[in-house]
């Protein structure tokens, strides 16, 4: 059995050879750390890493020689929003939206295009994606090679329409106060992500994940009675469309996300990522979802990552390994503060205590 067909084996609930190991998101700081201590050199990446969420080339070849050297079951690429700076901290996407640019995390939004329904009209989202901006997905699938299965990141509309709005607390008010403009939004967001299924089939991608946390630790950002009318339709539309054309899909949130676990069931999500550990507990979201859907995570990227032992990696495949269905990953990425030697010893803990007998 080969990475893909491990990886998509379990996505598909059943039981692989062993428990596959991938990872959602590797920062470039981090990815370059990894390399290094794996002895891949392959040329200078001094200086400040591109925070626009593009990686330089060098990287991106660091990046596929991690995936192979440790043997991971795939790849994991975002597509490019065209991120132009306007200044040392700032840029702008080719969609409209400014984004403020850091050094720890993703661009997030300070201001947007869509602030009122009369923006709305002649706005088109998914006539301004292009083959172009799958370039680096494209690159990641020629370097590794068809054995292994390669996911790509299509945002969440929710995620996508708080970009649109200019951050998340305006789109929030918004399911309130303005309901037309809301759904507005949703569907060109819906409409763009449909769109890019599309485009992620043509290029050859193998599956895909929608990033866009719905929950905090303790409950959902909004009421379940909002993420019914105002978010499950729009992905209910698109797990549809990727399923149409052969391609499973994943949910990532991170969060409490008990109170809709049973929607995304019911919307028809292949797995739900990366379970929380600080509010979900792994056994009984795998007990829960056993058959349903596939569980991905929850090696926790918080403390064990960071500070933690091979041990505690072996007991999280202990509860969730059995019957197949889970894909080892951590509980969210692997930032900046995460040590080098305890993600490498994450993949060689899965691959060592992971086999199915």
């Amino acid at each position: 059995m080969n990475s893909k067909q491990r990886m998509l084996a379990a996505l598909a609930c059943e039981q692989p050879d062993r428990v596959p190991v991938w990872e959602m998101y590797m920062n470039g700081s981090s990815i370059v750390k990894i390399a290094q201590l794996l002895g891949i050199d392959l040329g200078d990446v001094s200086g400040r890493q591109d925070l626009t969420g593009q990686e330089g080339e060098v990287v991106i070849d660091m990046y596929c020689e991690i995936i192979k050297q440790l043997d991971m079951e795939g790849t994991c690429f975002g597509i490019a929003q065209g991120l132009v700076p306007e200044s040392d901290d700032t840029a702008r996407d080719k969609f409209g939206t400014l984004h403020h640019l850091s050094d720890l995390g993703e661009p997030y939004p300070l201001e947007g295009p869509l602030n009122e329904e009369a923006d709305l009209k002649g706005y088109d989202m998914a006539g301004r994606l292009e083959e172009d901006d799958f370039v680096q997905i494209k690159q990641v699938i020629e370097k590794v090679g068809p054995d292994k299965a390669h996911v790509v990141q299509i945002a969440d509309p929710y995620k996508i329409s708080w970009r649109l709005r200019g951050g998340m607390e305006e789109l929030l008010i918004d399911y309130a106060t303005a309901p037309a403009l809301v759904h507005g939004i949703k569907r060109i967001a819906t409409d763009y992500c449909l769109a890019a299924v599309d485009m992620s089939v043509k290029i050859g991608a193998d599956a895909m994940i929608m990033p866009g946390d719905l929950a905090g630790e303790e409950t959902l950002m909004m009421s379940p009675e909002h993420y019914r009318e105002y978010v499950k339709p729009y992905q209910a539309e698109i797990v549809a469309h990727a399923h149409k054309q052969g391609m499973p899909i994943v949910k990532h949130s991170d969060g409490n996300m008990w109170p809709i676990l049973d929607d995304l069931m019911e919307i028809g999500f292949d797995g739900f990522h990366p379970v929380q550990p600080q509010c979900m507990d792994i056994g009984e979201t795998k007990h829960h979802l056993a058959g349903k859907c596939c569980v991905l995570g929850n090696i926790d990227c918080r403390e064990l990552l960071v500070f933690g032992t091979e041990e505690e990696v072996e007991q999280t495949i202990e509860v969730a390994a059995p019957g197949g269905g889970y894909i080892l990953v951590s509980s969210n990425s692997i930032h900046p503060s995460v040590k080098p030697e305890n993600f490498i010893a994450m993949v060689k803990a899965a691959q060592k205590y992971g086999a199915y007998e």
